[in-house]
This record gives C-alpha cells, sequence and structure tokens, in this order.
C-alpha cells in the first residue's frame, strides 16, 4: 500500500492511497480459496471447484466486499501511522469512472482512493494554577422552606362542595365551547374542567368572569388572547368561551402536619422539611455550579486561541441554527422583530460555535492527559436517566443508542466534560461568598454573555445564545440522542388561559 499526502494546509489533511493491482489479487485469491471450502456448486464435489470457476461466479462480490471492508479499517490504520487525530470521519472518494470501477472488481488494475480529514489540532496545555472562580452560595432559610412546602400543601388541598357563588380561592368545575368569530377552533373544547379562581392558569380576563357564577349557571365570556400567545393563529384574536358551571367547591383548611407529609407518602412533616431544604439546595446548587464552570470557561477561552476543525465547528453551528429557528418558530417572531437580521445572527451564532469547538477540545486534552474515564456504571446512569426523559419510548431509545455509530459519545461527553470541571475546581482557587437567591440567579452581563450574545442588538433565541446552553454543550460536538417527543396538548382553552 503506497500511501502519499497531497494536501497540508492548516488543518486540512488529502491523501492519496494506492494499493497495488498484484496485492488486490492476492487477497482476493485468498478469499476465494477460503470459500473453495465452503461453496457448493452443482457438478462439482466440495472442495473440488476450480477457482477460475469461483473468480467467475463470485468475484466481484468478494471483490466488492474487499474494497468495502478497505475503504472502512484502512484510513483508521492511515492515521494511527501518521500520529494523527481526525476531526471528524474523513471522507473517501473513489472512482466514479464505471469502466475503471469495473476494472478494480475483476483485480486488473490498481485501487486508489483518496481520503480528505481536518486533523484535531496540537493543543499545548498552559498552567491552570492561575486560574481563579468565585462561588456563590445561597444560604437556605427556614422561611423559604416554609414557603415552599405552603405551595406544596396547596398543591394537596382539597375542595368542598358549597352551594353559594364562587369567589377567589374557590375550585369551579365547568363545560367550555370557545369560538373565534363564531366558528368553534381547534381544540377548544373541555368537559368537567377544573379551575382554582385566582390561580392565573388561564388568559387574562378569564377567570375574572368566573366569580360570582353558582353550579348550574350558564355564561359566555368574552376574552382576548395575547398577542404572544403560543398559537399564532389564535394570538391577538378576540374569542368567547360558553361556559357551564357543574360545579362550584370551597378550599378546605390548609394545615401543615404530619398528615400532610402522610398523604405525600412522607413520614412526618419534619422529614417533609428535611427533603424540601435539600431540594432547594439542590437547585442552587446547580446554578452556582453553571456559573463557576461558566468562569473556568471564560478564563480557558482567554488562554487559548487556534484554529479550530470547520468540519465541527459546521456541526455545532447547525446545531445551534436549528434550536434558533425553532425558537423563533415557537414564538412566532423574526430576527427583525429582535433588532437583528438573520445575516447578523449567523455572524454571532458562528462565534458561539466556535468558541464551544475550542473549549471542546481544551477541555478534552486537559482531561485525557489526566487520565480522566468515563467508567460503564456512569454511561448506565446516564442512559437510564435519558429513558425517564421518554416514557413510553423506551425501546426506541435502547434501539438508537445501540445501532447509531457514536450516539454512545452524546452520554459520554456531558460526564467527560464535568469530570474534568471538577479536576480543575481542584487545582484551582476557589473563594466562596455568600450571596442572596436573586444575585445568584442573576446573569452576569459584564462576565460572560457579553461573549455568548451579539455585542450591538438583542437576538432573539434566547435558549441557544445563553452562556448556560454555551458552556453544557462546550465539548463542540453536535448531540446525537434523539429529540425528545413533544407532550400531549393540553386542550386549548384551558392552555388558552394559560
Amino acid at each position: 500500500m503506497q500511501v502519499t499526502e497531497t494536501l497540508a494546509e492548516g488543518l486540512k489533511r488529502e491523501i492519496k492511497v494506492v494499493i497495488p493491482q498484484r496485492e488486490m489479487e492476492a487477497q482476493l485469491n485468498v478469499r476465494l480459496a477460503d470459500a473453495k471450502d465452503k461453496v457448493r456448486i452443482n457438478g462439482f464435489r466440495p472442495g473440488k471447484v476450480p477457482i477460475a470457476h469461483l473468480k467467475k461466479m463470485y468475484g466481484k462480490s468478494i471483490m466488492a466486499d474487499l474494497v468495502n471492508e478497505i475503504v472502512r479499517e484502512r484510513p483508521t490504520e492511515i492515521l494511527t501511522d501518521r500520529g494523527e487525530k481526525s476531526a471528524t470521519q474523513p471522507s473517501v472518494a473513489m472512482t466514479e469512472d464505471e469502466k475503471e470501477a469495473e476494472k478494480i472488481l475483476n483485480a486488473e488494475v490498481d485501487f486508489e482512493f483518496t481520503l480528505s480529514y481536518e486533523v484535531i489540532p496540537d493543543i499545548e496545555l498552559q498552567p491552570t494554577d492561575g486560574l481563579s472562580v468565585i462561588r456563590e452560595v445561597v444560604e437556605v432559610t427556614e422561611d423559604e422552606v416554609n414557603e415552599q412546602i405552603e405551595k406544596i400543601a396547596e398543591s394537596a388541598r382539597t375542595f368542598e362542595t358549597k352551594t353559594g357563588k364562587a369567589a377567589n380561592g374557590d375550585r369551579v368545575t365547568m363545560n367550555y365551547l370557545g369560538k373565534v368569530d363564531g366558528v368553534a377552533f381547534d381544540g377548544g373544547t373541555a368537559e368537567d374542567a377544573e379551575l382554582v379562581l385566582g390561580s392565573g392558569r388561564f388568559i387574562p380576563g378569564f377567570e375574572d368572569q368566573l366569580v360570582g357564577v353558582k353550579a348550574g349557571d350558564e355564561k359566555t365570556i368574552n376574552v382576548t388572547f395575547p398577542t404572544e400567545y403560543l398559537a399564532a393563529n389564535l394570538a391577538g384574536k378576540e374569542a368567547t368561551f360558553d361556559v357551564t358551571v357543574k360545579e362550584v367547591a370551597a378550599p378546605a383548611a390548609l394545615e401543615i402536619n404530619d398528615e400532610l407529609a402522610s398523604k405525600l407518602g412522607i413520614e412526618s412533616v419534619d422529614r417533609l422539611k428535611e427533603i424540601v431544604r435539600g431540594q432547594i439546595e439542590s437547585q442552587y446548587g446547580n446554578v452556582t455550579r453553571q456559573k463557576v464552570k461558566r468562569q473556568i470557561l471564560d478564563q480557558l477561552d482567554g488562554m487559548y486561541q487556534f484554529d479550530t476543525p470547520q468540519g465541527l465547528v459546521d456541526a455545532e453551528f447547525d446545531n445551534i441554527w436549528r434550536q434558533i429557528n425553532t425558537d423563533l418558530q415557537q414564538s412566532g417572531k423574526t430576527f427583525e422583530d429582535e433588532e437583528t437580521t438573520e445575516e447578523e445572527a449567523r455572524v454571532e451564532y458562528r462565534k458561539l460555535a466556535e468558541r464551544r469547538v475550542r473549549l471542546g477540545l481544551v477541555l478534552s486534552e486537559i482531561g485525557e492527559q489526566a487520565g480522566v474515564e468515563v467508567t460503564e456504571e456512569e454511561m448506565q446512569r446516564a442512559l437510564y436517566a435519558q429513558l425517564q426523559q421518554f416514557p413510553g419510548q423506551q425501546k426506541e431509545i435502547l434501539d438508537f443508542f445501540r445501532n447509531t455509530p457514536g450516539a454512545s459519545a452524546s452520554l459520554r461527553a456531558p460526564i467527560f466534560e464535568e469530570k474534568v470541571v471538577d479536576k480543575l475546581l481542584t487545582e484551582i482557587k476557589v473563594t466562596d461568598k455568600v450571596v442572596t437567591k436573586e444575585e445568584l440567579m442573576a446573569e452576569d452581563e459584564e462576565g460572560s454573555e457579553k461573549a455568548e450574545k451579539p455585542a450591538k442588538k438583542k437576538v432573539a433565541p434566547k435558549k441557544a445564545a445563553k452562556a448556560e446552553a454555551a458552556d453544557e454543550a462546550a465539548e463542540g460536538e453536535e448531540a446525537a440522542a434523539p429529540k425528545k417527543k413533544a407532550a400531549p396538548k393540553k386542550k386549548a382553552a384551558e392552555d388558552g388561559a394559560e
């Protein structure tokens, strides 16, 4: 096999591979000899079929298998021999001339193909002992725990039927039919729908008009859908709802005690408080973790500047851009609505994609040199978490990860990244700072957001622009996991009120 480099431009490489005709023919003859004792052909005893006859009958198909095997396996061997890592799967180009291809299958000419790929750049790691982060910490108060428990108790509150008029806080059970311009709209009908007045679940004005109704009342409610309503066909439209009230129920007394805990499957109210406190601390801890991670990534971003493989950047940009267009479509907005243009947004998100890829390569190198590994147990836990997110789709999820090349990388990458961040946190200076929950949740406009968002104009698709999203996907690889199916839509008036 002859390997010749024909292009070395930046990170781009092109390799011409030639496997001489005599080598291809020799490999073909080995496979024909192996097949001689296995095939059964009428008129010949087992093992006595002439090689020439076998070649005439099966030579092309065996050679086609050999060519496919070479194209599948040799690129990896070539890159290993060259000491290179390809950023993406190398592309393979072979002759498209039918006559030439026929000669290759007949082992009459050399087999030539070309590999094109981008190499992972060499990254010289910088010392990390100069890095430092501020870890914001929120102290969870007793009042905050009690406030959360009251919300839990409210959700578990029981109601008792009343004969009087409905007031705020009462639960109304009703049937309704929604219309726009006198025509019932899709999903605007519900039976035995329950609504606690004052909960704010329905669109503005709907609940207010139910105050004072009694069981058996029929009423037409007039409302206007918000201009930014999710369903574009209803946004800003005036609508009527024909309502039949079936029951009015008053809330029972709200008591926080062991009985409430028992209803929730918890042994005592003290244990309930412990659980709630732990949940709040965990929520704050997740935000703290992301802000610390963001600080680390911002500092690494300033330390490393190198050419990034454009194949990886293209894949990451495509991932971001799909999310942007999905967000715009769901919000019913355009780039102009957000004071920018598609061209400007493309430029800014291209920069974001390059940042993600570059930081992903840096983290990968740090982790590799530190010996960071993802265990099989951690992969199994990640897979189980995926299955939990897609109820009813467990088989499809399992099949996806079993049968899709590279799919497991989407599970491994975030685990690996978090372990690298853990490693860095043992090496850098970490200063704890007690803050309020408002301070913790506030975005750091002077920090990483300026690196993630356009400098001059606000860009609509906030989800992709947020620094958190950038940091979570900093490995620079497009997620390969299956998309989560959309949840079934609620009935439109119930949704329509939300």
